[in-house]
Parts: structure tokens; C-alpha cells; sequence
């Protein structure tokens, strides 16, 4: 006995030593070399400027984080800042991709001119090997304008949401959250100490988290457990350097436009990127609206609002009645949609689907509605929105033979129904959009299963998704 437990611990031993041995030419992560940095999504349009008649020469002295934000976490605050603390770079790298500057050093200025006093010290005493004086350096070059301001705002959470479902112990969730960084940049005449231009930027930087799980006995004492998921996350000085690069590009088509600067062909003011800005500025130039998730996306209010839209839905049903195992039958529906305001509209569906459970009956059930929606978000491309309404439905049941159940006396036809639910819209594009709702309606009949039992009326809810068509 004492010899097999020895032989089981040197086996023990020799397994652990391969697999430490291994370990160390195995990677879990791929390494890669250094690299390119990333590019923000406006250095195109940065680098694509139509060409200057002559650059202007700017000084930065700091371009500083002005929002005293230290980075938030689920537990607190930690002691790092939110916000990059090398803003002045990526100032200076803007302004010389965009080829209408010509930026000085003035970060480091107090370096700058030591170095030169180095310099300036050691050509007097020195002379050149011809025994001539060195001459002196030439002098600094001094700035026309220098460009102030910085990161004055960072605000976390200004949008979260989130869905999540379980079912059986298997099921996952998502969530969102949003946060804004906001910079403004000006420019000043040195000469003058005038403000020549303010302008002011800003930019979402948003984070999403998905995860799937699974949680089930599979056999007695047998617990079966997964987990999955990822999560993304916009990185915020990437999203600063968007901002930035956004307010430089501001900067340029707004002194263009006011006569501050030229360009070097009169003509080149119809170049796609000032004209794209210039449309960008008319288009949103507007008030700041709470719960708005993305300023610079489609603006919809203009399409719903007294708008008509045709729309159809393919959906799933299900029955909750007397019958303990109700079963999930297909729907479909078609809609008329009324705008009435930015955040109100009338909606008439009429519909066909089937109600069932497993064994004992199947019912055809047809629907005339009248809804009234409420839009949380109407300028946006993704909008939340709720509902409620009522009207009226038919139905008629069979059991599994195709016979008709009786129904009561007061059954008349047609039954009230009332309805709650809520849903999503996408705007693809001015004229199409996607549609998601779940709705629940409750109808004051006990007779959707073909019998009347307890005090409870049967109901039923959708899951639904379809197309919407606006006409205008």
C-alpha cells in the first residue's frame, strides 16, 4: 500500500514538473510589436483641409484638464484622473496635421531657453577653428495668435441601461453606459489680446458589457455552471483627441468663414469639408435635451411628427389562462402611425395570430387596436418609447379535433381588450425604420381557452418585430 501511494505522488511530482516545464512556451495572449498610434475618426477630415495661403504661427502654453475629475469606479473614486494629463500634445499634433499652423514650444519653455543660454555661453568662449567670434543664435520666433483653453467637463453616467433575461437558469444580459467629455479651445491675438474665436466641442464615450450564463442541475447533486461574455469600452483619450481634433477643425472653418484666415484658392470654400461642417452646424444648432443618448446622430423629430408611417410586425403570442401549459403560436399585425409632437403619436393595428397550449385547445384570435405612444428619445436614431391603448378582439376556439367550443351567452363576438407594453424603434434612415415591442393585453373575457374558471380573466402577450415605412 505504502509503495503504490509513493508510486501515485512520484507521478504526481513528474505531471506538475511537465506542465510547469510547458508553461513557459505557451501564451494565452499574443504579443505584438509596438506600432502606429490609432487615428480619431475626424483626422480625415482634418488632414483633407484645403490649403492655407499662408499658416498661421500659434503658440500653446497648456492646454490643461480643467475638470479636477478623478476616475470613477463601481466602488468610488481612485487617486488617477479621468482625463488624459498630455492634452497639450495632442493640441500641438492637431494643429500641425491640419497644415494651417505652424505651432511654437511653449510647454517647455523654461527648457527651451536654458538650452540656449547653454548654447549662447559656450559660442563665447569658443571660437570657431579659423579664430572668428561664433555668431549669436537667431532670435525665437514669436506666435500671431496662442490658443487657450481646454478640457473643461467630464461627466460619467449621463446615460445607463441595460436588459437582461432568465430562464430556467440559463439566460444573459446586457448593459450601457455613457459618459461625455467636452473641450473648448479659442484663439487670441497676441498683439491685441482680443478673442478672436471660441469654439466648443464635445464627444460620447461609450462602454457596453455582455454576458450569457448557465445555471442548472443537471442530475441530482450534479450542478452544472457557465459563464461568458465581454466587454467594450471607448478609450477616453482616444475620445479626447477626437474632441480636440474636432474643435481645431471648428477653429479653421469658422475663421475662414468670419474672414480670419484665407485659403489659398477662393474656390476651395465648396470642398466637401467645409460644406460637411457648415450642414453639420445649421443641422444641430440646438437646445440641449435630458435623457438624449446622441446628439450628433439623425435628428427623427422631424420625421415622426406629423408624419404618417405604414408598418407591419411578425410576432410570438402567448397564452396565460386556465391551462397550466400554454404554448407560443405566431402572430402578424399591420399599423397605421400618426405623428402628433416630438414625443406623442396614435397608432390603429389590426391583426391575425393564434392562442394554444400543449393538449387541450388552440384558439384564432383577431384584433382591432387604438394605441397612444410616448417617445423618450425623439431626436435620436434609437429611440424607447411605451404605449397603451385598447379595442376589441375575436376569437374562437377548437379543441385538438377541430371542434368549436360553446361559449356563455355572453360571449357577443367581439370582446374589449386593453394593452400596455413597451418598445424600441431604429431609424435606418428618414423613411425606414426597425420596430421591437413586447406588449401584454388583458382582456375582460374568461372564455379565451374555452372555459370559465376562477376569478381571473385570460390574457395574453407579444413579443413583436417588423418595419416601419414614413411617407414624408
Amino acid at each position: 500500500m505504502k509503495d503504490c501511494t509513493l508510486n501515485i505522488s512520484l507521478a504526481f511530482l513528474i505531471a506538475v514538473s511537465l506542465v510547469c516545464g510547458c508553461a513557459s512556451s505557451l501564451q494565452s495572449i499574443k504579443r505584438t510589436g509596438a506600432r502606429l498610434g490609432d487615428t480619431s475618426g475626424v483626422h480625415a477630415d482634418l488632414i483633407s483641409l484645403p490649403a492655407p495661403k499662408e499658416k498661421i504661427v500659434a503658440a500653446v502654453y497648456r492646454f490643461r484638464d480643467q475638470t479636477g475629475q478623478y476616475k470613477y469606479s463601481d466602488t468610488g473614486y481612485s487617486w488617477s484622473t479621468a482625463i488624459t494629463q498630455g492634452a497639450t500634445s495632442m493640441l500641438i499634433k492637431a494643429l500641425d496635421d491640419s497644415g494651417w499652423f505652424m505651432p511654437l514650444e511653449r510647454e517647455s519653455l523654461s527648457n527651451l531657453l536654458n538650452e540656449r543660454k547653454i548654447i549662447s555661453t559656450t559660442r563665447q568662449q569658443y571660437r570657431s577653428e579659423d579664430g572668428e567670434q561664433l555668431s549669436p543664435l537667431p532670435p525665437l520666433l514669436y506666435a500671431g495668435i496662442t490658443l487657450e483653453g481646454g478640457i473643461i467637463s467630464y461627466e460619467t453616467n449621463t446615460f445607463t441601461g441595460g436588459f437582461g433575461a432568465r430562464y430556467f437558469g440559463l439566460g444573459g444580459s446586457t448593459q450601457i453606459r455613457k459618459d461625455e467629455v467636452n473641450v473648448y479651445l479659442r484663439a487670441v491675438s497676441t498683439q491685441t489680446g482680443k478673442i478672436l474665436k471660441s469654439v466648443y466641442t464635445t464627444k460620447s464615450i461609450l462602454s457596453q458589457e455582455v454576458d450569457v450564463g448557465l445555471y442548472r442541475y443537471v442530475k441530482v447533486k450534479r450542478l452544472l455552471e457557465l459563464e461568458t461574455g465581454y466587454s467594450t469600452n471607448e478609450p477616453p483619450n482616444m475620445c479626447v483627441l477626437e474632441a480636440i481634433e474636432k474643435a481645431v477643425l471648428c477653429l479653421i472653418t469658422e475663421g475662414i468663414s468670419d474672414g480670419l484666415w484665407a485659403l489659398n484658392d477662393l474656390d476651395d470654400i465648396n470642398s466637401p469639408v467645409i460644406q460637411t461642417y457648415l450642414d453639420e452646424k445649421e443641422a444641430h444648432y440646438r437646445p440641449f435635451e435630458f435623457l438624449e443618448t446622441e446628439r450628433d446622430t439623425l435628428n427623427t423629430s422631424n420625421i415622426v411628427t406629423k408624419n404618417i408611417g405604414i408598418g407591419f410586425d411578425v410576432s410570438v403570442q402567448n397564452y396565460a389562462g386556465d391551462y397550466p401549459d400554454p404554448k407560443a403560436r405566431p402572430a402578424m399585425d399591420i399599423f397605421l402611425r400618426y405623428g402628433v409632437s416630438d414625443r406623442f403619436s396614435l397608432a390603429f393595428n389590426t391583426g391575425y395570430g393564434e392562442l394554444a397550449d400543449k393538449d387541450n385547445f388552440n384558439t384564432g384570435i383577431a384584433c382591432m387596436e387604438l394605441r397612444g405612444i410616448v417617445s423618450f428619445f425623439p431626436r435620436n436614431r434609437l429611440n424607447l418609447y411605451v404605449f397603451a391603448g385598447g379595442g376589441s378582439i375575436n376569437f374562437w376556439a377548437e379543441d385538438k379535433q377541430g371542434n368549436r367550443f360553446k361559449r356563455g351567452k355572453d360571449f357577443g363576438g367581439w370582446e374589449p381588450t386593453f394593452l400596455s407594453g413597451i418598445g424600441l424603434e431604429y431609424f435606418i434612415n428618414k423613411h425606414l425604420s426597425a420596430n421591437m415591442t413586447f406588449d401584454n393585453h388583458f382582456t375582460l373575457s374568461d372564455q379565451l381557452d374555452g372555459i370559465i374558471s376562477g376569478d381571473i380573466d385570460d390574457t395574453f402577450w407579444n413579443g413583436k418585430a417588423g418595419l416601419i415605412f414614413y411617407l414624408f
